[in-house]
């Protein structure tokens, strides 16, 4: 395991541009100094630095280190203050990343339980791509991470997955639309014309397997990552369109839309990725908890 002491005296050496500039920081001798920098690169393996005239250069290794460690002690330097200048009662943080493909209706029923807690939570929440928010999670930029998958394979991060529960989905369609559409469902789906999600959702392939299943073939007119931008297109009367069946009802009430038939065959799931292997969290253990209990198909 590194030494951060050790780690501290390169960063400050890195940053100042020298062994001496850090002495006289540190208040410490040069000799020392150079004496931890050197317990440090054997610690790595290779050499942080090299002489150029009179001066100290990174080596292509020792940018790396000065990445993380500028990371980590900025970190830790928002944490001291973050603690000092905490006033008694303030709500404490929950930073909560969605994967953009997450239903915003979904998430919102999902982390709402934390709210509930009786002690004070300020909800923060990040949206992107499910990559990213993985990475902020190993660094604890984020509490929590929400996404229709697991952890991706080609990923690897220190994190694991608590599956939430999993939903069918309903077909919407707006009314005049749906006067258009004849027969019943599903097979009422055959050359209607469809939104579907992107390909970055997991829900996608398994629709299309289920229309290849059932010899349906809709006309595909458009196709989206973010299901809320569907739903936009859907209530203009672009096409028919899907959501997960537990918030059907909200779906008709925003979007001005009625449902024309829904299936358990396609399945959405739902996981919440965190850093614990056991939930200890409360916020998290009030999510997890609370929408296993009603929210999902167990």
């Amino acid at each position: 395991m590194l030494n951060y002491k050790h780690l501290h005296y390169f960063w400050v050496a890195a940053k100042e541009g020298g062994i001496t500039r850090a002495s006289e920081i540190l208040n410490l001798t040069p000799q020392t100094i150079s004496g931890q920098l050197s317990l440090l690169e054997e610690k790595i393996g290779t050499a942080l630095f090299v002489r150029s005239g009179r001066t100290l250069e990174l080596t292509e290794t020792g940018q790396l280190v000065l990445s993380y460690a500028e990371e980590i002690f900025t970190l830790g330097k928002e944490l001291e203050e973050a603690a000092h200048h905490l006033p008694h009662g303030r709500p404490q943080n929950f930073k909560v990343g969605i994967a953009e493909v997450v239903p915003k209706s979904i998430a919102h029923k999902i982390i709402a339980p934390a709210l509930r807690l009786p002690s004070p939570i300020r909800i923060v929440c990040r949206e992107s791509s499910l990559d990213a928010l993985l990475a902020d999670l190993t660094i604890h930029r984020l509490d929590l991470v929400l996404a229709d998958r697991k952890i991706p394979s080609s990923v690897s991060a220190r994190a694991y997955n608590h599956k939430l529960g999993e939903c069918g989905i309903t077909f919407f369609a707006t009314r005049t639309l749906k006067k258009e559409i004849a027969g019943k469902f599903p097979g009422c789906l055959d050359g209607i014309p469809l939104l579907i999600p992107g390909e970055v959702t997991i829900v996608r392939s398994r629709l299309l397997h289920w229309f290849r299943t059932l010899k349906i073939h809709p006309r595909i007119v458009g196709e989206f990552d973010d299901s809320a931008l569907m739903k936009v297109f859907g209530r203009a009367g672009t096409g028919v369109f899907i959501a997960p069946t537990p918030i059907a009802p909200e779906v008709e009430k925003q979007y001005g839309v009625v449902s024309i038939g829904q299936t358990s065959e396609i399945k959405e799931e739902f996981f919440a990725i965190s850093v614990e292997r056991k939930i200890t969290h409360p916020a998290v253990s009030a999510i997890t908890q609370n929408t296993k209990q009603w929210l999902f198909e167990k």
